[in-house]
């Protein structure tokens, strides 16, 4: 096998940041126990920030982007993997500070890595993706926290995005009765009805300074959006509801009070993709082989090739895509 790759890089100077294709060679990678040929990636919201540059996403030069992969293994020092293991990755700096999936190749910590679970295609797991990585955690909070589908309904915020496609298909799947808020509500109606919405919120209603306590509304939510977004939700929890806070794409601000905490006992419970454990981590992929609808998966998942990374990044950094992006490697 030769030891050239293909691979997206984010390089920075005093005129900017530029990002583009270059060849790389394996001693280009970073240190490592196991080395993967990678097959394919995926575009999320932090990595189209990384891309364009819109935030300070990628804290080292040169970077190869790209936080979530999957692929097979070619070599490993690790005891727990081995030539030909199928295995994905989500998270732990990959992407920002150490060599990310927009690559032919990755080499990383064992650690990071978990197999993928019987049942799922590599492609599979990047229409997943951090995204739905992420919305299975939160899923799994509020059932934590005594949650069911008897308790009320659950709203799901940035409802048209990754997070949002993927929790609305497996609370809807579990038998919730999912309130979808977009800000493309009257255009992503069809879209959010088709995955499982039972009603679908104007997110205007929700992103607007609002007041510190309203009418209860919903048992539960999972919140992407932040900021005014999230402090309206906790406002309108009922009683003894959970919030799981996942994401910022209104803001990282929290312009709220404590009265949904302590005349109604609400519960904000954040939820981190990045350093999750790794039982926490099998538990979630185990849980999205099992529960996640593949013809739904496949409705909400747009695949391109590698040169359509750029493309796609500012995309979705400027609010246009929906569901999830399969990047071919």
């Amino acid at each position: 096998m030769s030891d050239e790759f293909r691979a997206l890089v984010i390089r920075k100077d005093e005129s900017g940041q530029s990002c583009r294709a270059e060849t790389l060679r394996d001693d280009n990678l970073m240190e490592g126990s196991v080395t993967v040929a990678v097959s394919h990636s995926t575009v999320n919201y932090k990595d189209g920030l990384a891309i364009t540059g819109s935030a300070p996403i990628a804290r080292r030069f040169p970077l190869i982007p790209g936080i979530d992969f999957a692929g097979t293994v070619t070599a490993s020092v690790d005891p727990r993997f081995k030539p030909g293991d199928a295995v994905l990755l989500n998270g732990f700096g990959v992407g920002e500070t150490h060599h990310g999936g927009y690559a032919g190749r990755a080499r990383v910590p064992g650690d990071w890595l978990i197999h993928i679970p019987a049942g799922l295609s590599a492609a599979e797991t990047m229409a997943i993706g951090t995204a739905g990585y992420t919305a299975m955690l939160a899923v799994m909070a509020l059932e934590a926290q005594g949650i069911s589908k008897e308790n009320g309904d659950i709203l799901v915020t940035g409802a048209a995005g990754g997070v949002g496609s993927i929790a609305i298909s497996l609370l809807a799947h579990a038998g919730y009765r999912v309130l979808a808020s977009s800000r493309r509500a009257e255009q992503e109606a069809n879209y959010l009805t088709s995955l499982g919405a039972a009603e679908i919120i104007d997110a205007a209603t929700l992103s607007a300074p609002g007041r510190p306590f309203g009418k209860e509304r919903w048992a539960g939510a999972i919140d992407s959006v932040g900021s005014h977004t999230l402090a309206n939700v906790l406002a309108q929890t009922r009683y003894g509801g959970v919030v799981a806070a996942c994401g910022l794409a209104q803001g990282s601000d929290l312009p709220a009070t404590v009265l949904p905490f302590i005349l109604r006992g609400v519960t904000l419970a954040g939820i981190d993709s990045v350093m999750a454990p790794r039982a926490k981590r099998e538990a979630a992929w185990a849980r999205l082989a099992a529960e996640l609808d593949r013809a739904t998966l496949a409705r909400l998942t747009t695949t391109i090739g590698f040169e359509a990374i750029g493309a796609a990044a500012a995309e979705i950094v400027a609010g246009k895509v929906r569901g999830r992006i399969v990047v071919e490697i």
